[in-house]
């Protein structure tokens, strides 16, 4: 069976920013500023998006090209059929844990959006808005909803589905958040505070916060040694991998630093809470736009923005989940009848998660930063030492001089996976309540 590929360099840059960018951005991003120390915790997170992220994100595209499969079949091929098959399998269902209950945070979203669409936010509606936003069963609705729009999406294919949805989408979420920057930055007082947020403090960035910063580059460009491995097999064998990995990581870098721009100017002139955390955005955007100047009619288009764009990356685990399994079984199991069972099955799994909200904290915990970081570290053993250097050297060098080359052949062999070793360490430590 023949392999699809993106149509132009265009379309492969635009599909790797999109799945990159996500609700990650405009939700973590923010929170993760403010609980390790503003501005020193970016500088560190800018550091190791280029040194640590961009390789791994270029490597699990190596693996998928080299391989011409999806991250089963790769992982197969590059550590063998019991080994690299279990591991296969298991980062492909921490994929589908995750697409579970990333579908639910975004069908929320979705709610949100068309409730201040409808409505706007302020005094009065406030407390119907949350009522819904508890109610369970229509947030499973709407989950449903969306699991069937994205399924629709994944039926047309690569490029009248995917490529086609990105160059929609992504367009609009620049513009709406563009322009919300501009509005946070104009409230009264907003740039001195931000000023003064943004002075780097270096004094408060222990371990902690750099193990945060490497951990928030790893999520912020989406690797987990599954999505990345299927979008690298439909790859044209001319793309340069290091030039695309690192304009994607500069479209996510950007989209993280615009909602930042957004969030942090607005809740420090309203006085909120920088540090509250992952509720940071469900808790305060609503009361932000009940008394920021035009928050009323601001609040709907901003959420629908932000959910479309999420769509894209529930679109990017779909097709990693469904392309991955119809490689595995081949014209055995056609890709249709996956596009069935994958949805089927999806929905099953979400139903328990949609009606006990409270346990997505812990699945995150363990599927989305775990699991994630085990996988894409294990991606870049498989390319370095699975496959091989002479591999990395054929999939890296393409556009590079030796020199450059040889560095980054080394690099991702060695420094990468020990890096990533150390992330999954503090994490696993800190989780433990030891650092």
């Amino acid at each position: 069976m023949s392999r699809p590929q993106f149509s132009s360099r265009f379309a492969t840059l635009l599909a790797m920013a999109a799945f990159a960018v996500g609700v990650g951005n405009v939700w973590r991003f923010p929170y993760m500023m403010g609980q390790n120390g503003g501005s020193a915790f970016l500088l560190i997170y800018l550091v190791f998006i280029l040194a640590l992220a961009v390789p791994a994100l270029a490597s699990e595209w190596s693996l998928g090209r080299a391989t011409q499969s999806g991250p089963v079949t790769a992982f197969r091929a590059a550590l063998g059929p019991r080994f690299g098959l279990a591991l296969g399998f298991l980062f492909l269902s921490a994929t589908f844990m995750a697409l579970s209950y990333y579908t639910i945070v975004v069908g929320n979203i979705f709610y949100t959006a068309w409730f201040a669409l409808r409505h706007g936010f302020n005094a009065d509606n406030i407390g119907t808005f949350e009522q819904g936003l508890a109610n369970d069963g229509l947030q499973f609705v709407f989950a449903i909803g969306l699991t069937v729009g994205c399924l629709w999406i994944v039926r047309r294919g690569l490029r009248k589905g995917i490529e086609r949805l990105n160059m929609l989408l992504m367009p609009v979420f620049g513009v709406v958040v563009v322009y919300m920057v501009g509005v946070a930055l104009t409230l009264d007082g907003a740039i001195p505070q931000l000023l003064k947020f943004l002075r780097p403090d270096f004094s408060q960035a222990g371990p902690r916060v750099w193990f945060a910063a490497m951990g928030q580059a790893c999520f912020s460009v989406g690797i987990s040694g599954t999505i990345g491995v299927l979008f690298g097999s439909y790859l044209r064998q001319e793309e340069k991998l290091i030039p695309s990995a690192v304009i994607t990581g500069v479209i996510d870098t950007g989209a993280a630093l615009l909602a930042a721009l957004f969030v942090v100017p607005a809740v420090l002139v309203f006085g909120l809470d920088l540090a509250a955390g992952p509720a940071l955005l469900f808790n305060t955007l609503p009361h932000l736009f009940e008394v920021m100047p035009g928050g009323r009619w601001l609040a709907g288009p901003f959420l629908a923005a932000w959910a479309m764009v999420a769509v894209l990356t529930i679109v990017a685990a779909f097709e990693a989940v469904i392309g991955a399994m119809h490689d595995f079984s081949g014209d055995k199991c056609p890709r249709q009848t996956w596009i069935w069972i994958i949805g089927i099955a999806l929905i099953a799994v979400m139903l328990p998660i949609a009606f006990n909200p409270q346990v997505i904290g812990t699945l995150d915990l363990i599927f989305g930063s775990g699991m994630f970081m085990l996988g894409s570290m294990m991606a870049v053993i498989a390319l370095g030492w699975g496959l091989g250097k002479t591999v990395v050297q054929a999939q890296i060098a393409v556009g590079l001089k030796p020199a450059t080359a040889n560095f980054l052949v080394m690099w991702i062999r060695y420094v990468v996976p020990a890096a990533l070793f150390a992330i999954l360490a503090g994490f696993i430590l800190a989780s433990l309540g030891m650092i």
